[in-house]
């Protein structure tokens, strides 16, 4: 198959998300773009169903920012998505678990009324995102052209012509991840399978019928094909040639059982934000440390700032303490839409993006995560990042989740806790307070070891699916004995023993 040469210097077509579709729909008409349980479109369907949309869009002077329709199947919502972008207006992505009052909130911040609009250009919104929010509302990011189809590019730049093939991308398009995976799909003229629900069975069967050779996936998600295929006693699906992880850190204990299940993909997990998209990648099988999350792709230049002084662009650099991770690449987003009082928010200095992950690079010039500089907890006199202590007991075999927090301790500055969620039908009782304690002593050092444990048995998490720690962090307070909130829905239990 044909490809765009990574060194060609870009016909303006290929500088839109959209714009090679007109060029696949008369290169391989018939071939199929996205493919779901709703159903099928060829290139050739796709463009004229895109053309016809977007005309209407353009005759009814649509708004310059659609909000899409979250009833409609994923299919139905990835030509519209291609319609409005087409139009030359910007998609807003919903979230089809919003409840009403998170949807008209975020409705009242879009543009309602239509914009000089011009042609679609590089540096021109396309898209809007939204993303979890300190404040419990979801924030909404853009991106302009260029910031994705740099990342097309770049993708196939660093990963090869593999990544360049049919791609099974089994998620929402509400998450940035699984509809980058859809329009990379259409940009690279290969198409894309996606899911309306996703179904750990049906993405084996699928990828085991040999022609979707690509695979991009959340750990949970890959976590879920493992447990399918080891409780049916499925054999090994040689058909996969590369499987992309991105969405939460990869626990790389379970790397080997991936590569017995797929003993032919390359196994890539990368590290991005959708404020910054790419940012650092590495081979799954590959030995580091377990705070590695890659090498900078070619088009990503980091910068580690000194918490200190993080706001001046010759801050001090650190190769050995965790500073502020600062990116500078095409890849960046534009800005935030609605409300822009979030303590979670991005910094900028000039050209230079941080999303407050704190890290470092080591001496084979990884860049190495420490956590979420919001999420530092300082427990006698020393810095603790939740993720480090969360990771190790994500390995436990009774603990399904866990969540880290500090609470206010006049000895120690913080004392640090623990909420879990036990796995589910475990054959052996679970360990108490002190055998969790006792076994991470083993592994780390004493003052990141927890003080206090509590079970939550009704996980929450976010629109994207990732723990909130948000939430979980207001039932610990409201836990406390000194304390005078309400109790909240979400109920903690103290863990003994």
């Amino acid at each position: 198959m044909s490809v765009l040469p990574v060194s060609a210097p870009l016909e303006s077509f290929w500088q839109l998300v959209h714009g090679p579709l007109a060029h696949w729909a008369e290169q391989r008409p018939d071939v199929i773009a996205l493919e779901s349980e709703a159903g099928v479109w060829t290139f050739a369907q796709l463009h004229t169903a895109v053309q016809q949309r977007s005309a209407k869009l353009i005759a009814r002077h649509a708004p310059q920012m659609v909000l899409l329709d979250a009833s409609q199947s994923t299919l139905e919502r990835l030509v519209d998505f291609l319609a409005v972008i087409h139009s030359g207006r910007c998609a807003a992505v919903a979230d089809p678990d919003w409840q009403p009052a998170v949807r008209q909130r975020i409705e009242s911040w879009l543009p309602n009324t239509p914009g000089n609009l011009s042609t679609a250009a590089p540096l021109t919104s396309f898209y809007t995102g939204f993303t979890s929010g300190s404040t419990g509302v979801p924030k909404g990011f853009k991106r302009h052209h260029q910031s994705w189809t740099e990342s097309f590019r770049v993708g196939l730049q660093d990963f090869g012509p593999v990544v360049a093939q049919r791609t099974l991308t089994p998620g929402r398009i509400s998450h940035s991840l699984f509809l980058f995976g859809a329009m990379q799909g259409v940009w690279y003229g290969c198409g894309a399978v996606m899911q309306e629900k996703f179904s750990a069975s049906r993405c084996l069967n699928t990828l085991a019928r040999g022609d979707t050779p690509c695979l991009v996936a959340v750990p949970s998600q890959l976590l879920l094909m493992l447990q399918w295929a080891e409780h049916r006693k499925l054999r090994p699906i040689p058909e996969v040639e590369l499987i992309t992880i991105s969405g939460a850190r990869w626990m790389r204990a379970h790397t080997p059982a991936l590569r017995a299940l797929f003993p032919k993909a390359r196994i890539i997990e990368f590290y991005g934000a959708s404020e910054a998209s790419f940012v650092a990648w590495m081979d799954a099988d590959e030995a580091s440390s377990p705070q590695a999350v890659g090498r900078p792709f070619s088009n990503v230049e980091i910068d580690i700032r000194s918490t200190a002084d993080h706001s001046v662009a010759e801050a001090s650099r650190s190769q050995e303490g965790d500073g502020l991770i600062y990116i500078r690449s095409p890849m960046l987003f534009m800005d935030y839409v609605g409300d822009a009082h979030d303590p979670t928010a991005v910094l900028r200095d000039d050209d230079w993006l941080s999303v407050r992950d704190m890290g470092h690079i080591d001496e084979r010039g990884m860049l190495c995560l420490a956590g979420r500089q919001s999420r530092m907890i300082v427990t006698q006199g020393k810095n603790l990042f939740p993720e480090e202590i969360e990771n190790m007991l994500a390995e436990h075999p009774h603990i399904a989740h866990v969540s880290l927090h500090g609470s206010a301790d006049a000895l120690r500055g913080m004392q640090v806790q623990a909420v879990v969620q036990w796995k589910p039908d475990m054959a052996e009782p679970h360990p108490g307070a002190l055998a969790l304690s006792q076994w991470l002593r083993e592994r780390t050092e004493a003052f990141k070891v927890p003080r206090q444990w509590w079970i939550c048995p009704d996980w929450p998490h976010t629109a994207s699916g990732k723990t909130d720690h948000g939430k979980l962090g207001l039932a610990l307070q409201s836990a406390s004995p000194s304390s005078d909130r309400p109790p909240l829905l979400l109920q903690l239990q103290p863990l003994q023993g």
